[in-house]
């Protein structure tokens, strides 16, 4: 017996004054569907959730909501006026009986229900949208981006509380990890057109670039026969007019429909290029500590980073990540103990709060009155990386069209003010990168090949991200904030931390401030001869020895192709060059294990 559909979407086309963003959509949506909604960034994905909702009338189709069925939406930037508190708007429209949902997930998001919606930052507005959403216990739950501004440790209470549920739901986010945990089927916009595969999301990109090497087949078989018809037509026409217009008004066809075509959008062109090669140490931390009143943020930590480390950090929203980043980077002093940073470093910086962005200076103005990157002698260029660029050419590697150059910032999406950002990053040379969150808002194929340059980047690279798949791909340690004071390192990504971590390591929310807790009288057992920094060091090093094995056979097998020199010649190039600096790089750590565990052993 076939089941009645939760939702359904029938012919439904839309135009927002242009292209039609969906034309003759049809889409079923059957109650317990655990989909993902994935696509590219403008692809259409907030507003076909947004047509689901109810918020977003189409121009032809309808909507059909079974009855007795209730849908619920989480938007990405929910609108709070009219309510003074977050608690207010979260337990808005909700019945005595039903507040406790709230309450518990209040808790769960860790948001605070007295803050006053004017003093809200955007994330705390977004996890109180979320509190709301499931206090409502819909039978569809519609969320877009739930776990942007979130907190790891938060994100598995989300994971655990939609897991746990019998409601179906949609689930817009980039994030890798969520997506695989919880989707069981994924819905997939492109140019237009909606499809589904009944699979978990693990297997959506091998689905995705299968249609894709079909398309490019089928436009390649086109384009030949329009070669040939075309040939035909300049060479055979004269003779035959007559009884042939009928194939001439075919190639006319032919090339109407390559026309009609819409292209599939391309990757943005980012490109990261290493300043002057910093010092071997580039950043040494010994025994810092750092407080505000009675709150203690870092107490008693020690850290070393070697040129070509990927450092990430990570722990519970407040508990100190960009404060312990700026100590590490001098810009603000520890109460104790000391950081001295190496030589000859070029930063660059990524800001989470997106605070290098005016929003009322144009796309233009944000680029050429950036007083970290040169302006060339010519008002409409920019120096990217030692090189004048046009800036309009510039701004299409990052996939924004002429039109944006001189649109406010304010009009662009969070994916598009991300990119707009890694486009000023990345037009000045750096030795030393510092990432906080830079995967909010970017879609999976811009992840991919961010993640591929800092594979690629020669230099040193601090991060801050919630998104664990990005953390496992990036980061050769991880340094873990517990949100009381202690901050711990381990080898490897967010995966190796999970595994190697104690029972009492998990990061936990800050809890009110406590009293500093006295120092122990006797320093923790460590290996004779060795400061904490130097045993930290001896331990981390199997494993950067072991990443770097692999990714040196790896190397070598790509450069084993004997094609590949005359196939891509700057592939070879680059690859070749990733070897010999990797190469050097194991000669220094086997080299450093070798000295510290002979230390260790005296």
């Amino acid at each position: 017996m076939a089941r009645i559909p939760l939702l359904q979407l029938s012919g439904i086309s839309l135009t927002f004054g242009g292209d039609p963003v969906f034309s003759g959509l049809d889409l079923v949506v059957q109650p317990g569907d655990r989909l993902a909604l994935v696509g590219r960034n403008g692809s259409g994905k907030s507003t076909l959730m947004k047509v689901m909702a109810g918020l977003v009338e189409p121009d032809a189709g309808e909507v059909v909501l079974t009855p007795g069925q209730s849908v619920g939406y989480m938007e990405q930037d929910p609108d709070l006026s009219g309510f003074a508190t977050l608690g207010d708007y979260a337990a808005s429209d909700l019945d005595p009986g039903e507040l406790y949902r709230v309450e518990r997930a209040g808790e769960g998001l860790r948001f605070d229900p007295a803050r006053a919606v004017e003093t809200a930052s955007g994330g705390e507005r977004r996890r109180a949208a979320l509190a709301k959403l499931m206090g409502e216990a819909p039978d569809l739950m519609l969320l877009d981006e739930p776990t942007n501004h979130l907190d790891i440790e938060a994100i598995g209470w989300l994971e655990r509380e939609l897991g746990a549920t019998r409601a179906g739901f949609v689930l817009i986010s980039h994030d890798r990890a969520f997506l695989r945990q919880l989707a069981r089927a994924t819905l997939w916009v492109d140019r237009g057109i909606v499809r589904r595969q009944d699979k978990g999301f693990d297997a959506f990109e091998a689905w995705r670039d299968e249609i894709w090497a079909e398309e490019d087949m089928q436009r390649h078989k086109l384009n030949r026969l329009i070669k040939a018809e075309a040939r035909w037509a300049v060479e055979g026409i004269s003779a035959r007019r007559k009884r042939n217009q009928g194939r001439v008004r075919a190639l006319q066809g032919l090339r109407a429909e390559r026309a009609g075509q819409i292209r599939r959008q391309g990757t943005a062109d980012l490109s990261l290029e290493s300043g002057p090669q910093s010092g071997r140490k580039v950043i040494e931390a010994v025994g810092i500590a750092k407080a505000f009143g009675a709150r203690p943020i870092v107490q008693d930590f020690s850290l070393t980073v070697q040129r070509g480390d990927r450092v990430a950090f990570v722990g519970p929203n407040g508990a100190g990540k960009t404060t312990l980043l700026k100590l590490l980077l001098g810009e603000i002093a520890p109460d104790t103990g000391s950081v001295r940073l190496g030589t000859n470093l070029e930063i660059a910086v990524f800001d989470q709060a997106r605070a290098q962005l005016d929003p009322d200076m144009s796309l233009w103005e944000s680029l050429t009155g950036d007083s970290d990157i040169r302006v060339s002698g010519k008002a409409d260029q920019v120096m990217v990386r030692g090189a004048p660029r046009h800036v309009v050419g510039y701004l299409k590697d990052f996939l924004f069209d002429e039109a944006q150059a001189r649109a406010p910032v304010r009009s662009l999406s969070g994916g598009e003010k991300a990119r707009l950002l890694l486009a000023r990053l990345m037009a000045r040379q750096s030795n030393l990168l510092v990432l906080d969150e830079p995967t909010n808002d970017l879609d999976v194929e811009t992840l991919d090949l961010l993640q591929e340059i800092l594979d690629e980047y020669d230099g040193t690279v601090l991060l801050v991200s919630h998104d664990r798949d990005f953390l496992d791909r990036v980061a050769t340690s991880t340094v873990v904030l517990d949100g009381h004071g202690r901050a711990t390192v381990y080898a490897g990504g967010w995966s190796d931390y999970v595994a190697q971590r104690g029972p009492d390591d998990a990061v936990e929310a800050p809890a009110k401030p406590k009293p500093t807790r006295e120092k122990p009288a006797k320093p923790a057992a460590r290996k004779a001869g060795l400061s904490f920094t130097e045993k930290h060091r001896l331990e981390s090093l199997p494993g950067e020895i072991e990443r770097l094995e692999a990714e040196i056979a790896k190397l070598e097998t790509l450069l084993a192709d004997p094609e590949l020199f005359t196939r891509e010649p700057l592939k070879f190039k680059k690859a070749t060059e990733a070897l010999v600096a990797r190469q050097g790089r194991l000669v220094e750590a086997e080299e450093d294990w070798l000295t510290l565990e002979e230390k260790a052993g005296g």
